[in-house]
C-alpha cells in the first residue's frame, strides 16, 4: 500500500501488490496514479517476482481511478525486466494496453543490419556493373558535348560569349606564371640529368639538342597537361559541383536551358584554345631552363647552345607537341566538367568530384599519350 497526500490533505491510496492466488500470481493495481514516482515500487515488485519465480503474471484492475504514463512505465519496466515471464493485461484499461503494445512495438535496441560476405564472383559482377554504368554515363556526356559543338558551329548554341572569354582569361593569361616557372624548372632538370651522362662521353654540347627535342615533342605538353589538370580541371569540377549543390543546375534544367551548352561548351573551347599557346610557352621556357644549365654549369657558349638547339629543332616534333596539347585540353575539360555534373548534393561531394577530375584527367592523358605515340610510330612521324 502506498499513500499520496494531495494539496488539500486528502490521502489517496495507491495499491500495487503481487499476490499468490489459486489462478496464479496476480499483480493487483488500485488507486489514483497521477505524477507518481514508481522507482521504489519497481524495485520492490522486481524482488517479489524473483522470490516467487512465476511463469505467468496476471495484471488485474482492482479500481484504477486515474493514471498517467508513470503507471505505464511501471508495467513496461516489469515486462521488459522479465522477458521470460508472460504478462496477462486483458483486465487493464484499454489505454494502458495500447500504450504497452506501442512501447514494445518499437525496437529500442536495434541490431546492426546483417552483412553477408559477398563471394568473389558477386564482387566481380558488382564491379563490372559499376564500370558499365560509368562508361554509359561517360559516353552519354561525350555525345551531348558533340551535339553542343555541332549546335555552336551552326550558330544555334545558347553559349554566351562572355562566359568563353572569362574562361579563356582564367586558363590562358591566368596560368602564364605557373606554366613559365614549372616549364623552366623541367627544362633545367632535363638538361642537368642529361649532362650527367653526356659529360662522361665529352658530349655535353648535345644537352641543347636533348632539351629541344624533349620539350617540343612531349615534355612541354605533358607538363602543361599536368599543371592544367590540377589548376583548371579541378576548378571546373569545383565550380560546376558547387552549382549542383546549390541546385543551380536544376534551375537551368527547369528553365529549359541546355547545361552542356551553357556551362560545359565555353570551358572546353576556352581550354582547347589556350593549350597550344601554353605549349609554345612551355617549350620556350624549358629551352631557356636547359640553356641556363648549359651556359652556367657546362661552359657552353650561348651561341653554340643556340646553334645546336636550332639544328635539333624539328617542325614535326613541334606539331606533335601541339597536337598533344590540344588533346590534353579536351581530356582535362571533359573530365572536369563531367565530374562536376556528376557531383552529389553535399559539400563533401564537391571535394570528391574535384579529386576524381584531376586523377582521371592525368590517367587519360597518359593513355592518350601512349595511343598518340603508337600512332606516330606506325605512320613514321
Amino acid at each position: 500500500m502506498v499513500d499520496r497526500v494531495t494539496e488539500s490533505g486528502y490521502i489517496i491510496p495507491m495499491k500495487v501488490e503481487l499476490l499468490q492466488q489459486k489462478q496464479g500470481v496476480v499483480l493487483t493495481i488500485a488507486g489514483n496514479f497521477i505524477r507518481w514516482n514508481a522507482d521504489g515500487e519497481i524495485n520492490r515488485l522486481s524482488n517479489d517476482i524473483r522470490r516467487l519465480k512465476p511463469k505467468k503474471i496476471i495484471c488485474r484492475d482492482n479500481g484504477i481511478e486515474q493514471w498517467d504514463s508513470s503507471l505505464v512505465v511501471l508495467l513496461y519496466n516489469l515486462m521488459r525486466g522479465f522477458p521470460n515471464i508472460s504478462f496477462e493485461t486483458k483486465s487493464l484499461p484499454e489505454g494502458i494496453r495500447r500504450l504497452l503494445e506501442l512501447a514494445f512495438a518499437v525496437d529500442r535496441m536495434p541490431s546492426l543490419p546483417r552483412q553477408e560476405k559477398e563471394t568473389w564472383l558477386e564482387r566481380l559482377g558488382g564491379q563490372a556493373l559499376s564500370m558499365e554504368e560509368s562508361v554509359r554515363h561517360g559516353l552519354t556526356f561525350i555525345r551531348k558535348i558533340g551535339a553542343s559543338v555541332l549546335s555552336w558551329i551552326k550558330g544555334r548554341s545558347v553559349m554566351r560569349s562572355e562566359d568563353f572569354w572569362f574562361a579563356l582569361q582564367d586558363c590562358g593569361p591566368g596560368a602564364v606564371g605557373i606554366v613559365s616557372l614549372i616549364s623552366f624548372m623541367v627544362g633545367l632538370i632535363l638538361a642537368f640529368v642529361g649532362a650527367i651522362q653526356l659529360k662522361s662521353f665529352g658530349a655535353q654540347i648535345y644537352v641543347a639538342s636533348l632539351v629541344a627535342i624533349g620539350m617540343t615533342r612531349i615534355m612541354g605538353a605533358i607538363m602543361i597537361g599536368i599543371i592544367m589538370a590540377g589548376r583548371t580541371g579541378a576548378s571546373y569540377a569545383a565550380a560546376i559541383g558547387t552549382m549542383q549543390v546549390n541546385e543551380e543546375l536544376d534551375a537551368l534544367k527547369t528553365m529549359g536551358i541546355s547545361r552542356t551548352d551553357f556551362l560545359v561548351l565555353p570551358r572546353i573551347l576556352a581550354l582547347v584554345s589556350a593549350m597550344p599557346f601554353l605549349v609554345v610557352l612551355s617549350d620556350v621556357m624549358g629551352i631557356l631552363g636547359g640553356a641556363s644549365v648549359g651556359v652556367f654549369m657546362l661552359g657552353i657558349t650561348p651561341a653554340e647552345y643556340w646553334r645546336y638547339t636550332i639544328e635539333a629543332w624539328n617542325m614535326t616534333n613541334f606539331w606533335v607537341g601541339l597536337f598533344h596539347g590540344i588533346v590534353f585540353g579536351v581530356v582535362i575539360a571533359v573530365c572536369g566538367c563531367y565530374f562536376g555534373m556528376m557531383c552529389g548534393r553535399n559539400a563533401d561531394s564537391v571535394g570528391v568530384a574535384t579529386t576524381r577530375a584531376v586523377v582521371y584527367a592525368i590517367v587519360w592523358m597518359i593513355v592518350m599519350t601512349g595511343l598518340i605515340t603508337l600512332i606516330c610510330e606506325v605512320i613514321g612521324i
